[in-house]
């Protein structure tokens, strides 16, 4: 490979991370006790988390620290300690899915690397470049893309992307999912995902079925495309996983990278849910990415192949290359000097040589016994032996030296320095709500789906209404009266479509348009690209006033607040813009690229809202948006309507309109003009449970 992308492993606790490094990652990633998007994995203390980063390093492995879940404001100061641990543990990077963590990391340390997660949902050039400008170093991007999409961004954007190559795919793109926190209260997006999605859903209501669990993903056939892309880091997924299949994927995924044997056999036998897929990355969506942990996979992962794995890691195995310079000159001290690939030196002596009796030394012993590394952590490179003739020297001697010199190096390598810090001013939690509206109400905003929902007689309760791009392009005579009040809302999913929608924005800009709804951090960038007016959407994931602020210093001019924040929380973010929530509405738990239905029975079988049912027979809304994926609703709209004094403190209430007709909508809006109970059932999704 012209191009020899780094491999990655993930390591939930310590012996994770032996059998990655002692199986050839070139980095790994692991997470802190606290604010990891595998928060149930074992995770490392401060304690734990300075031996792992030495170990690691010692052995010229790089560690990255998972800083990937939102966090609350409540939060913010236990989250400064957590990063400054990880700067004097001496960590080469965090990896990031809060936009406040960005600012509060750049707040401790201006020198160490920020990865933005996956959970950021970057899947286009314009949220690369996002990255890029807010200063981050690399972009670990979606999963969903395909090696055209990744080349597009990779050849395009100089900022390093990581791509996953190996592991379990979510159904719902990553930073998109609340299905598990809306029916469990244990939040993807806060690191407790409950997998959700592998259990049981159906399309037909059949208790059989798993439409919403997908196979584990395997790119082992495509790591040279992927090379060829300019992909700087192949990722695998696995940190809940045991420290045997890490070492499998780590052995099998170096083996290639190496231009070896690589079979996938192993990676098939020790995880795998009815095979693999590659169907993302080839573009080839559909039924065949849809699978279950099935018996057969369990019992492949047999004792004996455990036992071979966990052997794998037991003994210390040499990846440091170190050359030797031995000088051997009567009546000089034998010199033995060694210098590692990084530049670190030692030298050792001892006596001088003898006289020989019998058989000289020569240059063939000097160099035979110097390459003898092994249960180091080096492996021979240069050896340069100088002797005089005549003389010798005992073995026991020239091990000792050796022994001594690679002592000596290994102690210079255990040496960390940490990341440069400062200590900021103590993040102060907010306990008061903060007042926006001067004792008014909040306004109402409404987001429709389609123009036909639109009840106009109502438009005087409505402060601001939102409808998707196509559909203002549609009916953009009917709209522009409206202008001042209408926000046009970006696709949340534009993998290969985003220049078309830039295209589309831009002609509704010079119909005199130019307020975005931005669910997505690219959409911000193309919106200010533009010379229009980004206003920051639920999906963008806001919890904390850092956030917010963060979004507001990239132009954005209102917040709407994620729905997985507790009402008293969200009455408290401080930011000098706009501030709302989203109060009425079939929430959007999921965005997926291989819709459920069109999988199981083609598109020609919906109906305009086909369900998906779980084991309890509950159904959840299939809101199809081709061609820009689909989107999963809950079954039971959330209503706020009568408890709107509770969220006085906030600008705005977001009703969130999708499959309502125009008389529902209508009655909604009238609803929550008068402040009543509904009668029909209802949510009040994760306002009063904590995630």
């Amino acid at each position: 490979m012209t191009n020899k992308p780094e491999l990655l492993l993930p390591a939930g606790d310590m012996e994770s991370v032996k059998a990655a490094v002692l199986n050839g990652a070139d980095a790994v990633y692991l997470g802190a006790k606290l604010f990891s998007a595998r928060q149930n994995a074992a995770n490392f203390d401060k304690t734990h988390l300075a031996e792992a980063v030495r170990y690691a390093k010692v052995r010229g492995v790089k560690v990255y620290q998972t800083l990937n879940t939102l966090l609350f404001d409540r939060e913010l100061s236990t989250a400064a300690r957590v990063i400054a641990d990880g700067c004097e543990a001496g960590i080469d990077a965090f990896i990031v899915q809060d936009w406040g963590v960005v600012s509060l990391i750049r707040s401790i340390s201006s020198d160490v690397r920020i990865h933005g997660s996956t959970q950021m949902s970057v899947h286009t050039k314009k949220g690369a470049e996002a990255l890029l400008s807010m200063g981050l170093s690399r972009v670990v991007l979606s999963r969903e893309l395909s090696l055209a999409e990744i080349s597009q961004i990779a050849k395009s954007v100089p900022i390093e992307t990581e791509v996953f190559v190996h592991g379990a795919l979510c159904m719902s793109m990553s930073g998109q999912c609340y299905i598990s926190g809306m029916i469990g209260g244990r939040s993807g997006n806060r690191g407790s995902c409950a997998g959700t999605c592998r259990l049981p859903f159906s399309h037909r209501r059949n208790k059989e079925d798993y439409d919403l669990s997908l196979k584990d993903l395997c790119a082992l056939s495509h790591l040279e495309e992927l090379s060829a892309a300019g992909v700087t880091s192949f990722k695998i997924e696995g940190r809940m996983k045991r420290p045997e299949y890490v070492a499998a994927c780590a052995q099998v995924y170096r083996a290639k990278l190496d231009g070896g044997t690589a079979d996938e056999t192993l990676l098939r036998d020790v995880f795998a849910r009815s095979g693999f897929t590659d169907g993302y990355l080839t573009g080839k969506r559909g039924a065949a990415m849809f699978g279950v942990r099935s018996r057969d996979d369990v019992v492949r992962a047999t004792p004996k192949l455990l036992r071979s794995l966990e052997h794998s890691y037991q003994s210390e195995k040499g990846r440091i290359p170190l050359s030797f310079s031995l000088s051997v000159q009567k009546d000089m001290p034998v010199s033995l000097s060694g210098t590692d690939v990084d530049g670190n030196t030692a030298v050792c002596q001892s006596d001088p040589p003898e006289i020989a009796r019998e058989k000289a030394f020569s240059v063939e012993a000097g160099e035979r016994i110097l390459k003898k590394l092994g249960g180091t952590i080096f492996v021979p490179d240069q050896i340069h032996v100088s002797c005089d003739d005549g003389l010798m020297v005992p073995v026991s001697k020239l091990n000792e030296l050796r022994r001594s010199v690679c002592e000596a190096i290994e102690e210079q390598r255990g040496v960390i320095p940490p990341v440069k810090i400062h200590r900021p001013e103590p993040v102060e939690e907010n306990k008061k709500p903060v007042k926006r509206t001067s004792g008014k109400e909040p306004f109402l905003f409404a987001r429709f789906e389609s123009i036909s929902q639109v009840p106009f007689s109502q438009m005087e309760h409505i402060g601001l209404f939102s409808l998707p791009f196509l559909e203002v392009a549609a009916h953009i005579d009917v709209l522009k009266p409206y202008g001042s009040r209408l926000l046009i809302e970006l696709p949340r999913m534009m993998a290969s479509r985003e220049d078309e929608v830039e295209q589309t924005l831009k002609m509704l800009h010079e119909q005199g348009l130019s307020r975005v709804v931005c669910e997505n951090i690219a959409h911000v960038r193309m919106a200010n690209d533009l010379g229009m007016e980004p206003a920051g959407g639920v999906f963008l994931n806001v919890t904390n006033s850092e956030s917010a602020r963060m979004l507001c210093e990239m132009g954005v001019s209102h917040v709407t607040l994620s729905f997985e924040i507790a009402a008293q929380d969200a009455v408290r973010i401080n930011v000098p813009v706009p501030c709302g929530a989203v109060v009425y509405g079939y929430l959007p738990l999921m965005l997926v690229r291989n819709c459920p239905v069109q999988a199981k029975t083609g598109c020609a079988s919906c109906d305009g809202w086909p369900t998906l049912t779980d084991r309890r027979n509950t159904p959840f809304y299939v809101m199809c948006r081709r061609p820009y994926g689909a989107e999963i609703l809950n079954g039971t709209p959330l209503w706020m309507a009568d408890r709107m004094q509770e969220l006085s403190s906030l600008s705005y209430g977001l009703l969130y309109f999708t499959r309502e007709d125009m008389q529902t909508c209508a009655s909604v809006i009238r609803a929550y003009c008068q402040k009543t109970s509904s009668e029909q059932p209802y949510t009040r999704g994760l306002y009063y449970r904590s995630v």
